[in-house]
């Protein structure tokens, strides 16, 4: 006789589903802005767009968070890998001068535990909270055999929202503009393949381990949240007159060196002074447990700068002032030059510092 068989019998739990989306419901209410028509629970989150705007342009991101996954499952802890995962589409949107307005997720695995990825869930709704967007939607996909046991993947979607007239494209930059970096948290969620074969593998370092110049243990250290600009990006934009702020670069994969250059023109460059800011030890043993040339660490690493702000230098510090009120540190790490021919120079010693 044939046996019965059901959706469960082929490793895809309906129950745990449904469990999940009750867990994740209040979660998400807690995100909610007055634009909410529907969100989770139908088809698709509907919302409105926000009064006040005469010519609004929706902006969008996508991310995820590599293999800074791979720290959440050796530690066993989950409720601040989202924040990253909301931290990596909010802070690219935030670029253009855009306001984040809502944000989905895409959580797949082999086996759900739905006590799982209500953790996963908590860290997205906080860092939804933190950019003040709403957590519309998302997919919960269970994979049968597609990932190894108790592991997972992720994925982010955000979209954003700027006044035509008022989007910060770059094409304003000139000669003489400076840079001001903003603190990063750490890594935050790039360069973590390098990071973890140098540390785990080459230095064969147990997760646990504390070195003497770090506070907590490596693992953990690595795992630390990503910052959220959101908050801060539009205290400034609020403050500074437009045209004032002429570039926003969220330090992503790439480093200093790939991202900078994206947002002007060819025919310009600019020279950062590497002793301008104190790198964080966490670059510094890196580097060393690796001996990774500082060329290859500022083209992978943010090295502890997670937002550059390109400026006319009438405001330096005035905008200084006020990123240190909202409580970040920021440096003048250089300006920008007539050079076609080396889009970033650097001087300075980058192991000074470190």
């Amino acid at each position: 006789m044939i046996p019965k068989l059901t959706y469960k019998d082929s490793g895809v739990d309906i129950d745990a589903g449904d469990k999940t989306v009750e867990y994740i419901k209040p979660l998400a209410k807690k995100t909610y802005r007055k634009e909410v028509i529907s969100g989770i629970g139908g088809f698709s989150g509907l919302f409105k767009v926000p009064e006040g705007y005469k010519e609004p342009i929706l902006v969008s991101s996508t991310d995820g968070v590599g293999t800074k996954l791979k720290l959440a499952f050796k530690l066993n802890k989950h409720n601040t890998i989202g924040i990253d995962l909301v931290a990596m589409c909010v802070n690219d949107l935030i670029c253009c001068g855009a306001e984040p307005l809502f944000f989905l997720d895409y959580f797949a695995t082999s086996d759900l535990s739905p006590e799982q990825a209500k953790e996963v869930i908590e860290g997205i709704a906080n860092g939804c909270i933190e950019s003040n967007c709403t957590l519309l939607g998302g997919e919960t996909a269970e994979l049968p055999g597609f990932y190894k046991n108790k592991e997972y993947d992720l994925a982010g979607f955000s979209v954003g929202i700027v006044e035509r007239s008022k989007i910060i494209d770059g094409s304003n930059i000139s000669e003489g503009d400076l840079l001001i970096g903003i603190e990063s948290s750490g890594l935050h969620s790039n360069g973590y393949s390098l990071a973890q074969k140098v540390i785990f593998e080459i230095a064969n370092w147990d997760i646990n381990r504390i070195h003497p110049d770090l506070e907590k243990p490596i693992g953990e250290v690595l795992l630390t949240p990503t910052f959220i600009y959101t908050k801060l990006i539009q205290a400034l934009i609020k403050k500074f007159e437009y045209k004032q702020i002429k570039g926003i670069i969220n330090i992503t994969g790439g480093g200093l060196t790939e991202n900078i250059p994206r947002v002007f023109s060819s025919d310009l460059g600019c020279e950062i002074d590497l002793n301008s800011w104190n790198i964080p030890k966490i670059f510094k043993i890196i580097q060393e447990l690796g001996t990774i040339e500082d060329k290859e660490m500022l083209r992978t690493f943010n090295n502890g700068i997670g937002i550059v702000l390109i400026v006319n230098k009438d405001i330096e510090e005035s905008i200084m002032n006020e990123i240190k009120k909202q409580n970040y540190k920021s440096y003048r790490i250089g300006y920008i030059v007539k050079d076609k021919n080396q889009l970033v120079n650097y001087k300075g010693e980058y192991r000074k510092n470190a």
